[in-house]
């Protein structure tokens, strides 16, 4: 390790790092926001709509800048970086859209290869193997000849997340993985993130409003509340913390899970209930 590489290290030891990062558009929407992400780590980052969840993970892929603050990525001060700088950045720390956002007009298999063509390692002759290896990761591979507009919302997310690991990236980051996908496909976004956690060492951050994601894949979870870092810490620590928004939000996940019962499980339901 060189001189500079200890001296980075030293300076900038969290991968993912906002030291009092501010960004307002019509309102604050960022309020001295600080947080880290350690190598290996998976942090949640949840909160209503609207708190800066989202924009959060604009400022560490470089979309966006802070009006004030620091922004530290793959041990670096990513904060004044240009375009060029930021794909760089981006090779190492990639992310997974609720979109996909993937090309309509390539199949699943082409979808993936895509991302092998833009590596300086790449060797053509093992491109299938590695396509194949990568779809049978996260159990598309019977979908390799399909087109996105075949495929269901989960389905076009394992896609997209099969393509962000040809790029071999340090980080990945989600932006609500188990949205709008029933609960068998939400229970395998939630295998297949714990998998690549545990295989393969992947840092990574996850937005979500699906507190069950939370629970199970989290080291540590930031709660954003009207712009600030409201809590910042273990997971299991959210549920013992006093501050009274965030015991809202609890008890508000508490009661949409219970409303939603009667409607999934009539055998739950009144005889009466049933009646009508």
């Amino acid at each position: 390790m060189t001189s500079t590489t200890f001296a980075v290290a030293e300076e900038y030891p969290h991968y993912i790092e906002f030291r009092h990062v501010y960004k307002t558009f019509d309102k604050p929407v960022l309020v001295d926001s600080n947080f880290h992400v350690d190598g290996g780590q998976t942090v949640a980052i949840i909160g209503r709509s609207g708190v800066g969840k989202s924009v959060t993970l604009s400022h560490i892929m470089g979309f966006l800048k802070p009006d004030q603050g620091r922004v530290i990525v793959a041990h670096e001060d990513v904060t004044n970086y240009d375009e060029a700088e930021m794909n760089r950045i981006r090779r190492k720390v990639t992310m997974v859209f609720q979109s996909g956002a993937l090309f309509d007009s390539l199949t699943v298999a082409e979808n993936v290869a895509f991302a092998l063509e833009q590596r300086a390692d790449y060797d053509e002759k093992n491109r299938d193997d590695v396509v194949r290896g990568l779809m049978r990761m996260v159990d598309i591979w019977d979908m390799r000849d399909e087109y996105p507009a075949d495929l269901s919302t989960g389905f076009k997310r394992s896609v997209a997340i099969a393509r962000a690991l040809a790029a071999e990236p340090q980080c990945l980051l989600y932006d609500e993985p188990t949205t709008m996908v029933d609960p068998i496909m939400s229970d395998h976004m939630t295998q297949l993130m714990l998998r690549l956690k545990r295989d393969h060492q992947l840092t990574s951050i996850v937005v979500t409003h699906d507190l069950d994601l939370m629970n199970n894949v989290a080291d540590t979870v930031v709660f954003l509340n009207k712009g600030h870092v409201a809590f910042f810490g273990p997971t299991k620590e959210l549920y013992q913390s006093e501050d009274p928004d965030i015991q809202e939000f609890l008890e508000l996940d508490k009661i949409i899970r219970g409303a939603s019962i009667p409607a999934q499980d009539p055998m739950r339901m009144g005889l009466g209930e049933l009646e009508h």
